[in-house]
Parts: C-alpha cells; structure tokens; sequence
C-alpha cells in the first residue's frame, strides 16, 4: 500500500512537471506572455523568412502542394487581384494568403528540402476554416510542438536530477529570449532541432544494459529523427544539430563507463545514421531544385554554391556581398556570440544608467559561461564529499557532458563562420542547443547538493 501511495505521488509530480513545462513555454512562444522578449521584436522576428512557407501554402493552393518542386518561396500576386486588396502590416505574402490571391510568379528557396511548407500546406487544405484562423490554429500547433519538444528534455533532467534542477531547465528556456522569439515561427519549426538529441536520450535511459541496446535499432531511430529535422526545415544549423545529439551520448558514456569498443560501435551508429539521412535528404533536394529549375545536376550546383558562401569560400568567386563575411575571421565572430544578451531585465525595469542598463541588466553568454564553470567547479568540489557518494557519477556525467555540449553552437560559429558572421540577427539561438540547459542544470545541482545534507537530490 505504501509502495503505491509512493507510486502515485511519483506519477503526481512527474506529471506536474510537464505540465507546468509545457504551459509555461507554449504562452511564452505563443504569446510573449511573459514579457521575455521586446514585444514589437516578437511580433517582428524573422517573419521576411517565415514568409517564405506562406508564399509555399498559397502555390499549393493555386497548383497543387509538389507544384515548383514543393519548394517554399515568395510569389508576387497577380495585379488584378492586388489592386482591391490592402496590405497586411507583414508584407505581401501574408496580404495573398490571408485575401486567397494567385501568384503570378514565384521565386523558389532552395536550400532546404520545404518540409514545413508541404505540411502547412497539407493542413491549409484539409482545414475547412478560414486564412485568418488556420494561420492561428499553425502558430498554436507549431508553438506546442516546441514547447513539448523542449518539455521532453526537461522531462529527461527530472528523471536523472530531480524535480528541482528541472525547475533550474524549465527556467532556462522560459526565460531565454531567442528560444521565446522563434518558438512559433513556421518556418523555423524549433521542435525538429532538438528531436535527434531527445531520441537519443530516451532510447539510452531505456536500455542502460548493454544487452538491451540493439546497434541497428539505433542506427535506424537516428536515421529516421535526422530525415525528419533534414526534411522539416533543412540543413539550418546541422551541424549543432548532430552535436547536441550525441551530448546525452556522451553523458551515458561516462555515467556506465562503457568501454572503447562500445564507444567506437555506436558512435558509428549514430554516424552512419545521421549520415545516409543527410544524403538521401540532399538527394531529394537535388530533385526538387531539378523540378523547378533544369535538372538534377543544377540541385548539385546549388547545394555546392551555398556550402561555401556560409564557410570558408574564396570570396573572390562569390558577389561582392558576401565579401566581408567570408573575410571575416572566425574568433571575432566566436567573441561576438559570446557577447550576446540571453535574457534582459531592462523589458521589466527602467534604467537610466547607461551602464547599468547595458551590462549588469542585460545577461550575457559569457556571463552564464562564467557562472557555470564555477558552479561546475562548486558540484565537483562537493561532489568529493562522503554524503554524495550515491550521487557523484551522475554529477561528474553531468559537469563533463555540459562542457561538451559547447562543442554544439561553437560547430556552427567556426565552421559556417561566414553564415554567422552575418546572421547575428539569428544565431545566438545555438547556445540553447543544448548547452544553457545542461549549464542550468549544473547550477540547479550545485545549489540543491549545498543546501541538502542528505544524498537524495530527488525533489
């Protein structure tokens, strides 16, 4: 009877936590409830992109949903239909969705196969209700797909660290801006980024035994959540992507202490499943682009183009527009990152000061990296000590896997530096992939092992 009444209370909270998880992030992506964001930057962000999935939806509805090789894009609506139509505040292509216009033209984006766009699309025509609400009812979904895609990640800390330090998580992503501005964003459909990793974590908490773990069960569940988020939105940060998927790899590594073979044999799982997801999803888009254009081989030639104008690439063999970016050098870049505001205080209070405005209120990168390696070095201290014996191996999985899991943002920094370079508009949305989660949680540990005198931390 007790062990029941244990049991339910277990269920009771786990429950509570992703609940208040997912209601705390869903009204923060959906709506800036709580304020974490400039309201006009969160009604603004990155809709010129976004715009690129309502030009998709409105192609389909006028020539059916693999028209222009399914691609997304931007159309310009026929004159006739413009003349009597006013403009939405967001730009054309939300005017021709919104009013059911038809495109005259319509230009394709084609560096990612448009698997949001085919969806969207999908749904516009199953959905019999009109524009207005259906944009709606794609912002609630796409805001809960998030939110409980990021809610699974919290759900994996509590399991592992206790009810506390997935509070530490949960507040984390609440209060990061860059997560709060793009979670309902269409186009960037935030929940397919952190599917890999959140596949990964589950399938090796399910099979800790060596013996449960099947090799090519692992290789195809890698294959099949990389095809997903390659299809969905692209090759858009894939390289974090495929980083922050090994991140809870590395944490089981060293928690078991698997041995060299083990290591060796699935971390080629995992390679070769994310690989042959990346071909077959760069085939595929060679197709398309072959459909829109004149060929397969114009697919190629554009995936070519478009690696290297976000790398390394001589900029001499590129428009002069991109000069500066393939110029610029990768540590400036890196130190700019690093610079960047995680979570401002000025959206709650008002500040004359200067410098106080500018550097104590706004909470920057390197602020939170410097906090987390001292609590990193605070939890290992404590860790040493007797009453934490019980817990000190998940801990030391913890503070190593964190420091880790900076590899994922600092992939994209240094190796599509001129991509960075010039969309700081964006990119410091990585250090959410996965690494303020796992430095958070590190905090959280390190404040609950100081303040407990017992070796539970399960709160």
């Amino acid at each position: 009877m007790q062990l029941k009444h244990l049991s339910q209370s277990a269920f009771v909270r786990r429950i509570s936590i992703w609940a208040l998880s997912i209601g705390l992030l869903f009204f923060g992506f959906f709506s800036n409830t709580w304020r974490v964001a400039d309201q006009n930057w969160f009604a603004t962000h990155q809709k010129d992109t976004e715009a690129h999935v309502m030009g998709r939806m409105v192609k389909s509805r006028q020539d059916g949903i693999f028209s222009a090789g399914g691609l997304n894009g931007w159309g310009t609506a026929k004159s006739t239909d413009a003349e009597w139509i006013p403009s939405t505040a967001l730009g054309p292509q939300y005017t021709a969705y919104l009013y059911e216009l038809s495109f005259e033209k319509f230009s394709t984006y084609n560096s990612q196969p448009a698997g949001q766009g085919m969806v969207f699309s999908l749904l516009d025509r199953l959905i019999p209700l009109s524009p207005q609400t259906k944009l709606t009812l794609f912002y609630i979904l796409t805001a809960l797909l998030s939110a409980g895609a990021l809610t699974c990640i919290v759900g994996w800390f509590y399991e592992e660290f206790g009810g506390w330090v997935a509070i530490f998580v949960i507040g984390s992503a609440v209060l990061s801006q860059w997560l709060t501005v793009f979670g309902k964003n269409l186009w960037w459909s935030l929940w397919a980024f952190y599917l890999p990793m959140i596949v990964v974590m589950y399938y090796l908490k399910r099979h800790r035994v060596p013996a449960d773990r099947q090799f090519i069960r692992f290789g195809i569940l890698i294959f099949i959540a990389v095809s997903i988020k390659c299809f969905i939105n692209g090759y858009e940060y894939i390289t974090t992507t495929l980083l922050m998927m090994m991140v809870p790899f590395v944490y089981y590594v060293i928690l078991d202490k698997w041995s060299r073979p083990q290591c060796v044999k699935w971390t080629l799982a995992a390679g070769l499943g994310s690989g042959v997801a990346i071909f077959f999803s760069f085939i595929m888009l060679c197709f398309q682009i072959g459909a829109a254009k004149d060929g397969f081989m114009d697919g190629v030639a554009h995936i070519v183009w478009s690696f290297g104008k976000r790398t390394y690439a001589n900029a001499e063999d590129y428009p002069p527009v991109y000069a500066a970016s393939l110029e610029a050098g990768t540590i400036g870049v890196v130190i700019t990152y690093m610079n960047g505001i995680f979570f401002d205080l000025n959206n709650y209070l008002s500040q004359a000061n200067s410098f106080v405005s500018n550097f104590l209120l706004k909470v920057r990168y390197y602020y939170l990296i410097v906090l987390f390696v001292v609590m990193s070095a605070l939890l290992f201290w404590r860790s040493n000590k007797e009453i934490l014996a019980a817990r000190r191996p998940h801990y030391m999985a913890l503070i190593w896997t964190t420091w880790f899991s900076i590899l994922a943002p600092l992939s994209w920094h240094v190796i599509f530096k001129a991509h960075s370079y010039i969309h700081t508009h964006m990119s410091f949305l990585l250090w959410q992939m996965p690494f303020t989660f796992f430095g958070f949680a590190v905090f959280g540990a390190t404040v609950i092992t100081w303040t407990k005198k017992t070796e539970s931390t399960q709160g």
